[in-house]
């Protein structure tokens, strides 16, 4: 919702200032189609030839996240410590049962409790992959951690590909509106013997070539790049999250310190309440009784 009212509002502010100030909307909208085709197309076609196919989807399909926002909300940071609580604690008390929870979490009961973190195959995976390095042994718990650390970057790596097409995109865009513009008055330069007033329309029409450009780099593609990034790196706070939890339990802490650390290094705006994440684990103890 939020970003409609961002759209509404530069539309009502650029638009609604020209005609305040007397401007003619009958200019813009008769070159409009024709600059549009050109810097649109122009950018368009310049996009899907610096890209690969799977970014192209994958950027057409982050554009939602402007008006959507995080994927994940305050409620599934509290599912995802209720969920990883039951693993550590079944783990630390019979290392066997684990197994085919972190081998098959399609079936799993507990995974099962949690249908938006299950349909989640990196966050599954992550989980999965670090318990099963836990039931290993392994040594040094800092070498698991690094290699969580590298596995995140990696994947906020892949995940800012749609950002950063956009951006390129926006930065390509004033470029495109003074091709547009010189086209314009490319053909005005032909009808030069036509009189001052015609010829002031037609110079007028070519500059909405350059301001059409502006517009749409500065006004629309660059914050839409900003906001899928912005909307990324929130909802990488919740790969984080499990990396914390884990590496906590690799160090034997406590199951409860262990999702007390979790819980304190999420942000403060999507993270738990002490209380009603007490809450939850009460239930899912009670449950499992």
């Amino acid at each position: 919702m939020i970003g409609i009212i961002g759209i509404v509002i530069i539309f009502a502010m650029v638009f609604g200032g020209y005609i305040a100030a007397g401007g003619k909307l009958g200019i813009i909208i008769k070159a409009l189609p024709f600059e549009l085709m050109m810097i649109g197309g122009a950018a368009a076609g310049a996009f899907v030839l610096s890209n690969d196919g799977a970014t192209v989807k994958h950027t057409l399909k982050d554009v939602g996240k402007v008006f959507k926002g995080p994927k994940w909300k305050p409620d599934d940071y509290r599912d995802l410590l209720c969920l990883l609580f039951e693993l550590i604690r079944l783990a630390r008390q019979n290392p066997v049962a684990i197994e085919e929870h972190i081998e098959d979490p399609e079936n799993s009961t507990i995974f099962g409790k949690y249908p938006k973190i299950m349909a989640d195959h990196s966050a599954v995976d992550l989980i999965c992959d670090t318990m099963r390095a836990a039931s290993m042994n392994y040594d040094d718990p800092h070498q698991v951690e690094e290699v969580l650390e590298k596995q995140l970057e990696a994947n906020l790596h892949h995940s800012l590909h749609s950002s950063h097409a956009l951006q390129s995109m926006a930065d390509g865009l004033p470029a495109l509106g003074i091709v547009a513009a010189v086209l314009g008055v490319i053909k005005t330069m032909a009808s030069i013997d036509q009189p001052p007033e015609i010829l002031g329309k037609m110079i007028g029409g070519a500059l909405v070539g350059t301001f059409l450009g502006v517009f749409l780099a500065y006004g629309f593609v660059g914050p839409f790049a900003v906001k899928v990034k912005a909307v990324v790196e929130e909802d990488s706070h919740f790969y984080k999250l499990i990396r914390e939890v884990l590496v906590a339990n690799l160090h034997n802490h406590a199951t409860n310190i262990c999702i007390e650390v979790g819980r304190q290094n999420t942000p403060h705006h999507i993270r738990p309440s002490f209380s009603e994440l007490e809450e939850a684990l009460k239930a899912v103890k009670q449950e499992a009784a």
